[in-house]
């Protein structure tokens, strides 16, 4: 028998504010009043419960599709959702549930691009030669094509070497199938860290790669074979890089990139019809690779070089310096962290009395000195292009401070000059800092 249900007058004061309302109080602690689901409702339930097996989502009206999108589970494969959804929600969903920091507006406000240039990354990273099949890759691909732009790989992993261990010897077959198997264990793993060969010229929209040979947290299992770019990984990079007609911005950092690779990598990428910047700092690189990159500034239409923190001297100066005098396209230019000396930075000045497309120009710590800073302050004078320079850590001297004091006198476009840590004195400094101060109100007058 069920209870009353009507309690007594007496009762009520019993039950909070609640229990008031009820009519009717039930057995079942779970029965509620609550309405059953509309069967649209219900529908739709069933469609997101079975959205793997049947995708049943273009066919629907507007809220009922935002109904399913709202509550399909970020689980699903990709090879289901990659060209059905477009929805942002869904992959917003899909990145916050897998990774911790989710700024959106690196990747254009695209959540989808967002989820698989981290998704692809993160495979690439933790490929492992001969041990990942290389299919996990190229699965994606066809997903993922349409949406990757850029990729960041912060780290390459290297082939597994499996320890020897000691055991008897056998002779006859036995001991020569050892034999033959250790040579084959010495000839090598079959790459050296992932072949790009199988990627990059699959992706049609790519247009900025960034790449560090090497492998982050190693701590205690620190080897210097996880810091190495060989030879077959340049050359295979290399013709990768080739066939990416796409590419504008190669970054390509802390790699032990010494001149050989370097001028694999140039004569690979002349003539490369999209490349626009070129990132080659904390590296090796002396002057028969600075000759190279010479040469590829003169057959490209790169707008941005970076070589800072290599090991450039003179003569490799002056191949760059050749090519700048050349080039009408390049716009930046950092050879910070090099060792120019004289005989680099006053080339370089030279090449800036002809050339009018550099506007920014870095030369900071390359053991110039006041012979540099002569040919520099008739650049100040003569050059109406260049509006950023900068010759900290190097020993101008006070002379070569007075010395392009007088050029920076003639001077209406640089709007940043940085003299520190050159020896200047501070008469120079402050006259260069107030001329600076100068152009930049007077580009503020004229952009208003």
């Amino acid at each position: 028998m069920s209870k009353s249900i009507y309690p007594p007058v007496a009762q009520l004061n019993v039950y909070g504010d609640h229990e008031k309302l009820r009519r009717i109080i039930a057995e079942d602690p779970e029965w509620s009043l609550a309405l059953v689901p509309p069967l649209s409702i219900l529908c739709l339930q069933n469609i997101v419960t079975h959205f793997e097996e049947k995708q049943t989502l273009e066919e629907l009206l507007p809220a009922h599709k935002d109904y399913v999108l709202g509550r399909l589970p970020p689980s699903l494969p990709l090879h289901v959702t990659a060209n059905l959804i477009d929805d942002p929600s869904y992959w917003s969903r899909c990145c916050m549930q897998r990774w911790n920091q989710c700024d959106v507006s690196q990747y254009g406000h695209s959540w989808k691009r967002m989820f698989f240039e981290k998704h692809l990354e993160n495979l690439v990273e933790l490929f492992i030669p001969d041990v990942t099949p290389p299919q996990t890759i190229l699965d994606l691909v066809p997903l993922c094509r349409d949406y990757v732009r850029r990729l960041d790989i912060s780290q390459l992993l290297p082939p597994i070497k499996e320890p020897r261990m000691p055991g008897k010897e056998q002779p006859g077959e036995e001991q020569q199938q050892e034999e033959d198997d250790d040579a084959a264990s010495d000839a090598g793993p079959s790459m050296d860290h992932f072949d790009f060969g199988l990627l990059l010229d699959q992706l049609s929209r790519l247009e900025e790669l960034r790449l560090v040979y090497g492998v982050r947290g190693c701590g205690m299992n620190f080897e210097w074979n996880l810091f190495e770019f060989t030879l077959r990984d340049c050359e295979a990079l290399a013709r990768a890089l080739k066939s990416c007609h796409t590419l504008k911005v190669l970054r390509l950092r802390q790699s032990k990139v010494e001149d050989e690779r370097c001028r694999i990598l140039a004569r690979h990428l002349l003539d490369h019809p999209s490349l626009r910047e070129l990132d080659l700092s904390h590296n090796l690189i002396g002057d028969r690779g600075a000759r190279a990159i010479g040469k590829l500034l003169s057959r490209s239409r790169l707008e941005g070089l970076d070589l800072y923190d290599n090991e450039i001297m003179g003569p490799g100066g002056r191949a760059i310096a050749h090519a700048l005098s050349r080039s009408a396209t390049l716009r930046t230019l950092n050879l910070r962290l090099n060792r120019l000396g004289d005989e680099g930075g006053r080339a370089v000045g030279q090449a800036l009395l002809t050339n009018r497309t550099l506007r920014w120009l870095h030369l900071g710590a390359n053991e110039m000195g006041e012979p540099s800073a002569a040919v520099l302050a008739q650049v100040l004078a003569q050059n109406d292009t260049l509006t950023s320079i900068n010759l900290s850590c190097n020993s101008l001297g006070a002379d070569g401070g007075k010395i392009l004091e007088e050029g920076m006198s003639h001077n209406n476009n640089v709007t940043k000059f940085d003299v520190r840590l050159t020896e200047v004195d501070e008469g120079s400094e402050a006259f260069i800092g107030q001329k600076v101060q100068n152009n930049q109100s007077r580009v503020r007058e004229q952009a208003a």
